[in-house]
């Protein structure tokens, strides 16, 4: 891939980045505010005007000025009017966005984005095949699962797919990157989300529609449905949004136990987004959201890298500056420089250069914080960097991260 390959697929990055930005805030807006708007909404009083309508709920509000009165129908009103409303687009625009930034991201690139071969030594191929099988494996069992008995068991279902979720993360991360197993955990769950719109709400909806349309009553069955997995989409909504930003935080996906930091994040995300369910329904309760930040605490602590070593008397970090330059040399600099040298990098990942003494020593902490504490870098270990060297920037950096000038 040549270099202006490699830039113009950054941009391509950065405009696809943002729209995914963009139709993610909007769908998980809107589906924040209709649980909101589902929790709070009062029932009329019996045999007001209102009740007799068929309204379920009502409430009033005040926003930008103006003041709404929404109504929610349990099942259709009597006459359906000319304009309605669908929310769908959101969902759709923020999963194709989605994908998309997973194939230029990741699979285009995939041998430095998903492979590591301290994992697994695995083709280009055959990484991109594991992970579009998760993203299929993981909507046909949460489908599966929802339409058997145990869909009707609400808090035992939540374990169950806890639980799947959990173990596909010990299975991606014992093949993929730590990286990329994330990722495709959070495409997993954004698959399911958006299948859950696709194939069950909307249609729901429509056949509702249509019923009312040909005169005839709607079947309250789809309603019962589409709020079914509404609800859990939005419990999947905190550990999804984490899983989109956990590339920058490589503590937590190259911690030797990567699946289970992320069973501890993604129960303290569940945790705390039902203290917000249940705040709208009128309950307060403290409780789950101490257990999520305790969890998330406690978290911290265990997996915290540790801190340097006292500096050794007599050892000259200043004379070793030359090995640890060029371990730099070889291992760092075809990524981090002003030309990258790595194919699928116009620019430096996150605009830390290291082609130059000078660098390399104000980027002392960095290099020893990515390479020793986390092991994060390289990328994927995609230049082979060994524990022996590791070793050596670890001891250079502990004596001062000196450069002998």
């Amino acid at each position: 891939m040549d270099v202006f390959a490699s830039y113009g697929l950054e941009w391509l990055n950065l405009l696809v980045r943002w729209l995914h930005i963009i139709t993610g805030i909007a769908w998980i807006g809107a589906s924040f505010y209709f649980v909101w708007l589902d929790n709070t909404i009062k029932p009329p009083p019996p045999g007001s005007d209102l009740a007799k309508k068929g309204v379920a709920g009502e409430l009033w509000a005040v926003h930008g000025g103006g003041f709404y009165n929404p109504q929610k129908y349990l099942v259709a009103p009597a006459e359906l009017p000319k304009e309605l409303h669908w929310f769908k687009w959101e969902a759709y625009s923020t999963w194709l966005s989605g994908f998309a930034l997973l194939f230029i991201v990741y699979y285009l690139n995939a041998q430095a984005m998903m492979v590591d071969r301290s994992v697994a030594d695995l083709t280009s191929w055959q990484a991109v095949g594991i992970g579009l099988g998760s993203l299929v494996v993981g909507w046909l069992v949460y489908d599966l699962l929802c339409k058997s008995p145990l869909g009707k068991r609400d808090l035992l279902f939540g374990l169950v797919i806890f639980a799947f979720l959990v173990g596909s993360a010990y299975v991606l991360t014992h093949l993929l990157s730590g990286r990329a197993a994330y990722l495709h955990i959070g495409a997993m769950i954004g698959t399911i989300m958006v299948a859950n719109v696709a194939h069950v709400i909307i249609p729901g909806q429509r056949k509702m529609v249509n019923a009312m349309m040909a005169g005839q009553k709607p079947d309250p069955v789809y309603g019962i449905r589409a709020k079914q997995r509404s609800v859990h989409n939005n419990y999947f909504t905190l550990p999804v949004l984490f899983l989109m930003i956990s590339n920058h935080y490589a503590m937590t996906y190259r911690h030797t136990h990567a699946w289970a930091v992320l069973a501890v994040i993604m129960a303290a995300g569940v945790l705390i987004r039902h203290f917000f369910n249940l705040r709208h329904k009128g309950r307060i309760e403290w409780t789950y959201p101490a257990a999520g930040v305790a969890l998330l605490a406690v978290l911290a602590v265990l997996i915290a890298p540790k801190a340097p070593t006292a500096q050794q008397p007599g050892v000259d970090s200043a004379a070793q500056f030359a090995h640890v330059k060029a371990i730099v040399d070889q291992r760092c600099v075809a990524c981090h420089a002003a030309h990258p040298t790595q194919p699928g990098f116009a620019t430096a990942p996150a605009g830390v250069m290291l082609d130059s003494p000078e660098l390399v020593a104000q980027h002392a902490a960095r290099i020893y914080q990515q390479t020793v504490q986390l092991k994060a870098m390289p990328l994927a270990n995609l230049t082979n960097m060994t524990d022996a060297e590791r070793a050596q920037v670890g001891a250079w950096f502990e004596a001062g991260a000196k450069t002998g000038k």
